[in-house]
């Protein structure tokens, strides 16, 4: 097994590698750069030769060769596939310039609406490009200062809006203050009122009491009924034989709660029997 895994090779004096006829294959070929490598359908497309559509991101083993021009110092490659249906060759090349692909033989391109305004951009001349670019940098200054005057215009309404707001609060509070004020007031005089007018209520309650009082004690002729008042005589001068005045009450006697036997009825007249009365 040893002898399989040789690290080293035996090579004569007289050695000449020119002799040899066999060329590399890296060497062998001629013009252009191509190699085989395995890549992705970049854009959908349709044969030109049998109508197979090939939708975007098919995997192809494709050839990819290196072409002479460049854009920018950027190489540009050229790539060779085969429709899936008829075997038809399909080329298409990079094109770093717009930063996409370029169809160039055995199929067509299907119609993709965002490459419009970008196809537009992307063939337009140097002066277009410059005279675009100049609009659109105006523009962008245009937007910032409408922008700037809009922040501005933004800033006077919110501080008038706040002087507006200042204002109603002010306005609010003083006539709060001044309701406060009215309303004590017509507290105050209402409570006097009330007042005048219980006391203005006792007043002729009062003098219709006198009326009616004088008018209680006057006679039919319009005298004054005057009261008696008996004098009492003192204590000392009072003997025990002395009648005591008449206006002074007796006590009212004593309750007593003794059992009192009432007198028996005769047996006759508990039968019913009448006693006739004696002749005699």
């Amino acid at each position: 097994m040893s002898e399989r895994k040789v690290l080293t090779k035996y090579y004569p004096p007289d050695f000449d590698p020119s002799a040899i006829g066999r060329t590399p294959k890296h060497l062998r070929q001629k013009g252009p750069k191509v190699i085989t490598v395995r890549l992705m359908a970049p854009f959908p497309m349709k044969c030109t030769n049998c109508g197979e559509y090939i939708y975007r991101g098919r995997k192809f083993n494709a050839r990819k060769q290196t072409l002479e021009e460049k854009y920018l110092n950027i190489p540009i490659y050229r790539f060779y596939i085969r429709c899936t249906r008829c075997s038809g060759e399909i080329t298409f090349r990079t094109d770093p310039k717009n930063m996409d692909y370029e169809c160039e033989k055995g199929a067509k391109r299907n119609f993709e609406p965002w490459r419009d305004s970008k196809d537009n951009k992307y063939n337009e001349t140097e002066e277009q490009t410059l005279d675009r670019l100049e609009r659109e940098e105006g523009e962008e200054q245009e937007q910032l200062e409408r922008d700037k005057m809009a922040e501005l215009e933004e800033k006077m309404k919110d501080s008038k809006r706040e002087m507006a707001i200042a204002d109603a609060l002010d306005e609010i509070r003083t006539r709060n203050a001044r309701i406060e004020r009215n309303e004590t007031k017509s507290d105050d005089v209402a409570l006097n009122f009330v007042r005048d007018e219980v006391d203005e209520a006792k007043l002729q309650q009062e003098k219709e009491d006198e009326e009616a009082a004088r008018q209680a004690f006057m006679t039919s002729t319009g005298e004054r009924v005057k009261r008696i008042v008996e004098e009492e005589e003192p204590a000392a001068s009072a003997g025990p034989s002395a009648s005591k005045p008449s206006s002074v009450l007796m006590p009212p006697p004593s309750t007593s709660f003794a059992r009192v036997k009432k007198p028996k009825k005769p047996a006759a007249t508990s039968l019913g029997i009448k006693k006739k009365p004696s002749l005699v």
